[in-house]
């Protein structure tokens, strides 16, 4: 795994002056390693992050809410699989938030993530998010037509009062035992041109490609904009951005594993203690399940 002082280096817990191309979206950090290598570190973080999750789950005291925003082709769905991909399913949940349904339009914009939040004890995943709201949103802004809003509501600080509404919601929830790690996974636009121009040239890849994507590249300035502008106004110590390098696969996915990892290791989840009276039942257990025979394995 990446070291701790690394992994800090892309947390953003406070967004005064923050700049997005201060970020380097090609940065490795000077870690020189091939394929394999970067393969036998995922898979120690990725058997790490198995054991820790499975205190967490057994603990049920704190819930994890993993948030992951990028633009098209930046890998959010490959870091799940790979990151992910040890993890027991039973105490870990992804959720995709793609074009608003009618019924969740007819609510506010915060609805239909609130419901698809972790229980305690369980990893939530959210590909895209509430953050939608403040991004695709605001560069589409005839969006906002569809959501219902008294016209009196719409006005030119509209996205300031969706920041201090998130900011206070990610408050709501980490005061309550959730934990919020949230990713930006940082793209240069070379390299997205690149992964399009794989999704059409590889036969096996051409299942991801969408003619729509292209017409939203043409947006690409309004979208970095927007993202600055919504990590550098939700950025706190409670609930954490973290800028992470995703032209190249494999140093995404370390990122974001080291990441998860770290503050798993730092909330110490801890299997149930068992009292005496447990014990002296399982004692007797024991006992009546051995009288019964059978061949015994050591």
């Amino acid at each position: 795994m990446l070291p701790d002082e690394l992994v800090e280096r892309f947390r953003i817990s406070d967004g005064d002056g923050f700049r997005l191309k201060r970020f380097d979206p090609a940065d490795t950090f000077g870690l020189d390693i091939d394929k394999s290598e970067a393969r036998d570190l995922l898979q120690t973080g990725v058997k790490r992050l198995r054991d820790l999750q499975e205190r967490l789950f057994a603990e049920k005291r704190w819930a994890v809410l993993i948030v992951l925003q990028a633009i098209d082709t930046a890998g959010k769905d490959g870091t799940i699989e790979h990151v992910m991909s040890g993890v027991n399913p039973q105490g870990c949940e992804v959720t995709s938030f793609k074009a608003p349904s009618s019924l969740e339009l007819r609510h506010d914009f915060l609805w239909r993530t609130t419901c698809a939040l972790p229980e305690r004890g369980e990893i939530g995943i959210f590909n895209r998010s509430y953050y939608e709201e403040v991004l695709v949103v605001r560069v589409h802004e005839e969006l906002l037509a569809k959501q219902g809003l008294p016209p009196d509501l719409i006005g030119k600080d509209i996205w300031r009062k969706r920041f201090e509404s998130i900011r206070d919601f990610e408050k709501h929830l980490a005061r309550n035992g959730t934990v919020i790690l949230k990713f930006f996974l940082n793209l240069s636009k070379d390299e997205q041109r690149r992964r399009f121009l794989a999704r059409i040239d590889e036969p096996d890849k051409n299942w991801k490609f969408e003619p729509g994507d292209l017409a939203e590249r043409k947006h690409w300035d309004e979208y970095q904009r927007c993202y600055e502008d919504a990590i550098a106004s939700t950025a706190t110590g409670h609930a954490p951005w973290h800028v992470v390098p995703a032209d190249n696969k494999w140093f995404t996915r370390l990122v974001v594993a080291s990441t998860i990892v770290d503050r798993l290791e730092r909330l110490d989840p801890q299997f149930p203690a068992v009292s005496d009276e447990a014990r002296k039942a399982m004692a007797k257990a024991r006992k009546v399940l051995l009288a019964e025979g059978g061949k015994r394995k050591d």
